[in-house]
């Protein structure tokens, strides 16, 4: 039994986890809400390229450094009160953005927004918490699958609220909506979540954030599927920050158009998480099936330009839905193996920082590419640089087996 966590039954396990679930996705329906309408949000206030990559990315500028802090204090005092002040955060995050007079202003919200409810740690903590390691690929899958449901339903809604003709205001019904589904989520976690750890004694040492980060840079397993986290998200989100501009480019598409799309892809993201990532991990082995997702991912990015019409895109897009949810459920279950029980939230923190700065640099490159070269480089950018994760996958995979096989000659 681990000495600093509650360690639940099976039952009680199970019923933990689907209860955070169900809350997760509620918060989720709120980011799904957001995310499409962004880039729209941004012209409203006549943003240019910069500005619109700004807004998108101050979100995953203050994760940068909300994510490794909230997962390491997780690790000493428990995963419910982060939960709640995280939720709480993005609550009230989505609430001012409603009110933003310009584009800085916005701005910054979005950044505190990013520093205050930065919980994935959190959340991926907890799941180590209630789990087995033989079992987690498959439920990070479905904590996956959870948030696309929520990015089913979300960009409806989103899409139908909104008024882009009515400028900024157009946005403020879409926007707290999404800051009321952030306060729902925090009293779900309030009234039905249990605690999943023991809060840790003051005498225990907590290792430093940059002594943990140079655990994890030198570590075979950790280091590379950090890298692989950062690598990918660079490609993934340039290619979701101009995918709505993009279509308008293309095919003349309007926010309720692209709202559609990611609905789709949402719904394929789930389905695959529920019903296929967990089957094909057990089979094949959770290194295998975080390459074979990089390579799907790389051939469904690198084809999109050649779309002429709404099928393809449509498949395509879904396609490349799949393959990363078969990939990034592996990768997570993966790097739990390797990471000691006490330090989940803040490995898993350094992970998600790594996604955070991703987060910025990818919409970046993609609107100056998409704004000075050509409406099609964000996807030959995000096939190039996704193409080498497929090595880094096989790699990590390679030392996660070694170092599986040390633990049982030691054992």
């Amino acid at each position: 039994m681990r000495a600093d966590r509650t360690e639940p039954a099976a039952g009680r396990s199970t019923a933990a986890f689907y209860t955070l679930l169900s809350v997760m996705f509620i918060n989720m329906l709120g980011f799904g809400v957001v995310v499409p309408l962004l880039p729209f949000f941004a012209k409203s206030f006549h943003a240019g390229p910069l500005e619109i990559a700004l807004i998108f990315s101050a979100y995953s500028m203050g994760s940068f450094f909300g994510e490794p802090f909230w997962g390491r204090l997780s690790d000493r005092i428990g995963r419910k009160p982060l939960l709640i002040s995280t939720l709480i955060g993005n609550c009230l995050c989505y609430g001012l953005l409603a009110f933003a007079p310009n584009v800085w202003f916005a701005f910054f919200i979005r950044l505190f927004g990013g520093m205050a409810a930065g919980n994935g740690s959190v959340v991926q903590g907890y799941i180590a918490d209630v789990t087995e390691p033989d079992d987690r690929a498959q439920y990070m899958a479905r904590l996956g699958a959870s948030y696309n449901i929520g990015f089913i339903v979300g960009p409806f809604i989103g899409g139908i609220l909104a008024s882009p003709g009515a400028g900024s205001i157009g946005f403020k019904i879409p926007l707290l909506v999404a800051s009321s589904f952030g306060g729902l989520a925090a009293l779900g976690v309030t009234l039905f979540v249990r605690e999943s750890r023991q809060r840790r004694p003051a005498i225990v040492r907590v290792p430093r954030p940059w002594e943990m980060f140079g655990y994890a840079a030198r570590h075979p397993v950790i280091g590379q599927l950090i890298l692989l986290t950062f690598v990918v998200g660079v490609a993934f989100t340039g290619i979701e920050s101009t995918f709505g501009l993009w279509a308008q480019h293309r095919f003349g598409w309007q926010p309720r158009d692209v709202g559609m799309v990611f609905g789709v892809t949402g719904a394929v993201s789930a389905l695959s998480q529920f019903f296929v990532t967990g089957p094909l991990s057990r089979r094949y082995g959770e290194a295998r099936m975080l390459a074979v997702g990089m390579a799907g991912t790389a051939l469904c990015i690198g084809l999109q330009p050649l779309s002429d019409g709404r099928f393809l895109t449509y498949g395509l897009m879904a396609l490349m839905a799949m393959f990363q949810s078969v990939a990034f459920p592996n990768s997570g279950a993966l790097m739990s193996r390797s990471i000691d029980e006490n330090n989940q939230g803040q490995i898993m923190g350094l992970n998600n920082a790594s996604g955070a700065i991703a987060r910025v640099v990818g919409p970046a490159a993609a609107l100056q590419l998409f704004d000075s070269l050509n409406v099609n480089a964000p996807f030959f950018m995000g096939a190039l640089i996704v193409a080498p994760a497929i090595f880094l996958a096989l790699s990590a995979g390679r030392a996660a087996l070694a170092e599986q096989r040390e633990a049982r000659a030691a054992a």
